[in-house]
């Protein structure tokens, strides 16, 4: 038993409430972002540095190998020293990355930069979530739940406009340069207002059994929860990295205009979580909220798979997958609260979203060697096909924690 607790017991303002969510939003967008430091400019990093699908993929999987197993052990330490410093130290991380980004000259710069960006991205989930529980009153947490996604979504959206602007305006190494100034802007925001992101360590009182800290791993929902994240974030991992690529192979669409959708496909997914905030906060079974919107999703994403839609039908539908996604995203969040022994709250999230590190790290791999076949309509199905492997996940998540209950 813990004494740091998982919600404000007392009634907290809407001001108050709307800041330290508008902060770690902030801070989450800044995660997504440093997600796509790199995929924007594979097709420039093919032509510059000779690269293929494979290779291409495998920056990716570096980059998630060492996020996801940070992500895990980051959870241990949130829950000892709290929030804030981590936050700092990997916003930090951030800068550097972009930093030795502007300055490589072949793959093993590249390869150097997705292992600084990993590890730098392997704090967030624990952080936010360990300030979003014990700072944002309880009636509000599945707004914030809503915001944390939407934000996150914005950091992806942002990326791929960002890198593909300034490059033509300037060049890619500039563009990393203005990426590394602006992280030092969120950081320096986030210093001033440092007090409303402190988090209680989680101590044990004297008088009860302590409890080994690696105690919930025996938890069958933790690794159900664990499982979801893998599978449905291989699907997104697709979209990420190759939905450009897969585009203009099979439509012949521009660069320019496939980059715009996948801006699309994150913008609809940041409205999905806007309207999945209201959902989450009145439904009773985030469980089958999530599983209803990931099988949309997975239906149109099949859809666009075969082939069938033209160039601006196609484009509409993989936006509209993103939407279906977002709608899911609070009631995603939520399951995982309820499925979260108090007390245990870093540890949990960071072994649980290192499964979306884990699903990010391993779907480069296997779509990357799809990619360099040709088998380009073939990518998008089989991710539909995984996206709905997720659905059983989360249903298993639902029915175990209504056991554990």
């Amino acid at each position: 038993m813990t004494s740091a607790s998982h919600t404000l017991r007392t009634p907290v303002s809407l001001q108050q409430d709307a800041r330290i969510i508008g902060l770690v939003g902030l801070a989450h967008a800044a995660s997504h972002f440093g997600h796509l430091l790199l995929p924007p400019l594979f097709p420039v990093f093919m032509t510059e540095f000779g690269l293929s699908y494979s290779e291409l993929g495998l920056l990716m999987s570096t980059f998630f190998v060492v996020s996801g197993i940070g992500q895990a052990s980051a959870g241990f330490v949130v829950d000892k020293i709290g929030a804030r410093p981590m936050l700092f130290g990997a916003l930090g991380l951030f800068v550097l990355a972009c930093l030795l980004a502007s300055q490589v000259t072949g793959y093993g710069g590249l390869m150097g930069v997705a292992a600084m960006a990993g590890l730098a991205n392997a704090t967030f989930h624990p952080v936010d979530f360990t300030i979003l529980n014990q700072r944002v009153s309880a009636p509000r947490l599945g707004h914030a739940f809503s915001a944390h996604g939407l934000t996150g979504n914005l950091g992806w959206a942002l990326a791929p406009v960002f890198f593909a602007t300034l490059s033509s305006l300037y060049n890619w190494r500039t563009a990393y340069l203005v990426a590394a100034v602006m992280y030092l802007a969120i950081i320096a925001l986030l210093w001033f207002n440092r007090d409303q992101l402190s988090t209680q360590a989680a101590v044990h009182h004297p008088d009860t059994p302590a409890e080994h800290s690696l105690a919930f791993m025996k938890l069958p929902v933790v690794w159900w929860c664990f499982a979801f994240f893998l599978l449905s974030t291989m699907t997104l991992a697709v979209v990420q990295s190759f939905s450009v690529s897969i585009l203009k192979a099979m439509h012949g669409i521009s660069f320019e205009s496939a980059t715009f959708t996948l801006t699309a496909y994150m913008l609809c997914g940041a409205l999905g979580m806007l309207v999945g905030g209201f959902v989450a906060a009145h439904s009773r079974h985030s469980d089958r909220v999530v599983a209803m919107s990931m099988s949309a999703a997975a239906v149109l994403l099949a859809l666009c798979g075969t082939g069938l839609f033209g160039p601006t039908w196609s484009m509409v539908v993989l936006a509209a997958t993103g939407f279906a996604v977002g709608i899911g995203g609070p009631s995603r969040d939520m399951m995982i609260k309820k499925a979260t022994p108090k007390g245990a709250t870093g540890r949990v999230y960071g072994l649980v979203y290192s499964g979306l590190d884990t699903g990010f790290a391993i779907s480069p791999l296997v779509f990357g060697a799809f990619m360099d076949r040709g088998w380009y309509g073939a990518t998008l199905m089989g991710a539909a096909a995984v996206l709905l492997l997720s659905v059983v996940a989360a249903l298993g998540v639902g029915r175990r924690t209504v056991a554990r209950a």
